[in-house]
């Protein structure tokens, strides 16, 4: 339940001793319930072989260091004006949101802008390993090719299978839960300012992470180079 767990975690942050219990207690007594980003799933499906290229991560969501495993997906955004699209590519080590990009298209472009905005701004020195689905965006010429350019080794999930990429998956969930559900974005305009806030000032340095030992994506990347360097 992500409402009390942020509490839970704000409180330990406070020095305030309350445990993950009590706060789903009070939750109770105040008539308050925790927001799901989506409805829970119906069933398992195994999805159909790989048919472009072969699922390398086999769900092996924890990795060694950054720069390993890349993940990427695609959502879109409702306003007055129509869809927005969003892609993202996300660090399995920290889970941090390394490129994105938006458009009004779903086009290979929108997944190009975002692996090349990944690419620059982490500038990798070994081969990362990119995980995606096998949407049509990601299996174009013009992105294998990209792939390819970059040094950057695919694998893809199998398809209808959702929880390949079940990181990602969870990345828009709480997106949509903490931010796109609760406005009504009039424009296209609005929306991209509420993406670039929530995942440059909000995602990325401050919200926190059990799988980080409750730490922020960049405090916990942060920590794995300091260790390095007092090796």
């Amino acid at each position: 339940m992500t409402f009390n767990i942020r509490c839970w975690l704000s409180s330990q942050e406070a020095q305030i001793s309350c445990g993950r219990d009590r706060i789903l207690r009070l939750m109770r007594q105040a008539g308050l319930k925790a927001q799901r980003g989506y409805r829970a799933p119906k069933g398992y499906y195994g999805g159909i072989p790989d048919v472009v290229t072969p699922n390398a991560l086999q769900r092996e969501f924890v990795v060694d260091e950054p720069n390993q495993w890349w993940v990427s997906d695609i959502t879109y955004i409702h306003t007055h004006e129509g869809f927005l699209s969003l892609a993202v590519v996300m660090g399995l080590y920290a889970h941090n949101i390394v490129g994105w990009s938006m458009s009004e298209r779903i086009t290979d472009e929108l997944v190009l802008d975002a692996l090349t905005a990944a690419y620059w701004r982490r500038k990798p020195e070994r081969a990362v390993q990119f995980h995606s689905d096998q949407g049509s965006q990601y299996t174009s010429r013009r992105f294998r090719k990209l792939l390819t350019e970059f040094n950057i080794e695919p694998s893809m999930s199998r398809r209808g299978n959702c929880w390949d990429n079940a990181v990602a998956e969870s990345f828009f969930s709480n997106l949509k839960k903490e931010k796109i559900r609760r406005t009504k974005y009039k424009t296209r305009d609005d929306a991209r300012q509420a993406m670039f806030h929530y995942i440059e000032m909000f995602y990325n340095p401050k919200r926190r992470h059990t799988t980080n030992g409750r730490q922020s994506p960049a405090d916990f990347e942060q920590q794995h180079f300091e260790k390095l360097e007092s090796i």
